[in-house]
């Protein structure tokens, strides 16, 4: 790969300050009112992403749109329990559907959704990718034993 992964951590902490800077500029210049629904909406988006397998779904059709049946050939899981979480990610307005016949085609709606997703998980794999790098399992273990 002609992008060396250093390269993508220096990228991804250029816009992830670039981000604090106008998020921050944005928040605090909003009515308190105003900055209450921006709270209450990050939650709401967060607790849709909270979920493995609907990261994973946003992962699947990152490139491009996919049936159900193509998603099931990426994704280890079960027809019921994909159909679940892709009719999450519809209603809150994530993904986007069509029909295509007998097949239903799932792409991305939410930019904003996707651009969070691939900002997250790629910070977690450069820092799963470091040497000596703690898992995150061991850090949750060792805070929970911390009492923190």
């Amino acid at each position: 790969m002609w992008i060396e992964k250093r390269h993508i951590y220096l990228l991804t902490c250029i816009n992830s300050y670039i981000l604090d800077l106008t998020m921050s500029k944005l928040i605090l210049s909003a009515r308190p009112a105003d900055q209450a629904d921006i709270f209450e909406r990050a939650a709401e988006l967060f607790s849709v992403l909270s979920t493995p397998m609907r990261l994973h779904i946003l992962n699947a059709l990152s490139s491009q749109p996919k049936s159900v049946t193509e998603l099931l050939h990426e994704i280890e899981t079960t027809q019921p329990n994909l159909s679940q979480h892709l009719g999450v990610l519809y209603r809150s307005g994530i993904l986007n559907r069509r029909k295509d016949g007998a097949q239903v085609i799932y792409s991305v709606q939410s930019q904003k959704a996707m651009a969070l997703c691939r900002s997250v998980c790629t910070q977690i794999a450069i820092e799963i990718d470091e040497p000596g790098n703690v898992s995150s399992d061991q850090r949750l273990s060792t805070r929970a034993q911390q009492g923190k």
